[in-house]
């Protein structure tokens, strides 16, 4: 249970089973620090329940069974997809009964910042609840296991590429220097060094650093 005097989490649900909804709803206000603003079962209402009602962070469900407007399936991959484009506040974190590798990876790629087992304890629920909201990343130890040997480190959320953008941004290259080394547009550098802030919950190249130093994603030499 959460000690802080703040004001508390704004949590929206999407989940397309109502008595899941219900459970969920009931786990999260049983926290202090948890208000549940809204919820949803399909993808495309839950974007436009972000923008208004501006959760801190979004529950979302791997495998919904919304059909857009276009026809084409919404799924919890794309909708995470679509409200980080709309929203830089909220922070997702998907709430599956599975736990596969490619689904872990598909969803920290689409931007969640946590992935957690519909089977597994509240308090996985609530640590990574807490996690995204604070910038970090929460995952329930199945999913955090699913990129074992994936990556060179024991917190393997970046891409080989952005390693290497972040091993020069240690030594203190600029934004033209990382694109020399490594052959690349410098707009393409801009573009990584986005996704690895947003990965990482950071805001500066400094904080960058260090985050991934505490990840053991490098060592500084």
């Amino acid at each position: 249970m959460s000690e802080s005097a703040g004001p508390p989490l704004r949590i929206l649900i999407v989940d397309d089973h109502t008595v899941v909804r219900a459970g969920l709803r009931a786990l999260l206000e049983g926290e202090p620090d948890f208000h549940v603003v809204g919820e949803t079962g399909d993808g495309t209402d839950a974007v436009r329940l972000v923008r208004g009602f501006r959760p801190d962070v979004v529950l979302m469900d791997l495998r919904l069974s919304d059909t857009g407007a276009e026809g084409g399936r919404v799924d919890g991959i794309e909708t995470t997809r679509r409200i980080l484009a709309t929203s830089t506040d909220a922070r997702v974190v998907v709430l599956t009964s599975y736990g596969s590798q490619a689904d872990v990876l598909r969803a920290v790629e689409a931007g969640a910042r946590g992935y957690v087992l519909k089977a597994g304890p509240p308090e996985e629920l609530f640590r990574a609840v807490r996690a995204a909201a604070a910038g970090g990343m929460g995952l329930a130890p199945e999913a955090a296991a699913s990129f074992v040997g994936h990556t060179a480190g024991p917190g393997p959320v970046l891409s080989e590429r952005e390693i290497e953008v972040v091993r020069l941004l240690a030594r203190g290259h600029s934004n033209r220097a990382i694109a020399g080394a490594l052959f690349l547009a410098e707009a393409t550098v801009k573009t990584h060094l986005v996704r690895i802030y947003r990965k990482l919950g950071t805001e500066n190249r400094a904080a960058t650093v260090g985050e991934a130093v505490r990840l053991g994603l490098i060592e500084l030499t």
